[in-house]
């Protein structure tokens, strides 16, 4: 019975040690998202927002008193904006401003996270960057960012 065991063990430590090479044809890595540069005199911004706490929270993005666009868990739009200064909000029972200077033909990028908050989530925008996007871009969705118009 001893031997039977040893065999076991053994077999299992060898099967552990040869690891995912042994693995037939392994998956590629998914190819992140390509977004395509912005019109000419123009920039753009990228919001993007993974999956995680808050599935039933949007970070509603606004310029002003213009929302822009929602970003649900697992989405992301891209926004053509006028070079220049602007100013992104996202806010629930808080409120998070995110300060960027466009400049044309650049794309920047901003990801929206939600944390814990007292009643409801808290969103937070935050600047990020092209290689966190592609990280997280091949599960992400596209949503469509709205012509600045008055909040209702």
């Amino acid at each position: 019975m001893s031997g039977f065991r040893f065999s076991a063990v053994a077999f299992l430590l060898a099967a552990s040690l040869a690891g995912p090479a042994a693995a037939a044809d392994p998956k590629p890595p998914p190819e992140p998202k390509v977004i395509p540069a912005p019109p000419a005199g123009k920039g753009q911004i990228v919001f993007y927002r993974q999956g995680g706490i808050g599935p039933l929270i949007s970070c509603a993005v606004k310029e002003g008193e213009a929302k822009v666009s929602s970003l649900p868990p697992g989405k992301y739009f891209v926004l053509v904006a006028e070079p220049g200064k602007h100013s992104y909000v996202v806010s629930s029972e808080s409120k998070d401003i995110l300060n960027l200077e466009v400049e044309a033909d650049e794309t920047q990028y901003a990801r929206c996270t939600i944390t814990m908050g007292l009643f409801a989530g808290r969103p937070n925008l935050s600047p990020a960057d092209k290689a966190a996007f592609d990280a997280a871009s091949p599960k992400l969705k596209m949503v469509e960012a709205k012509p600045a118009e008055a909040a209702k």
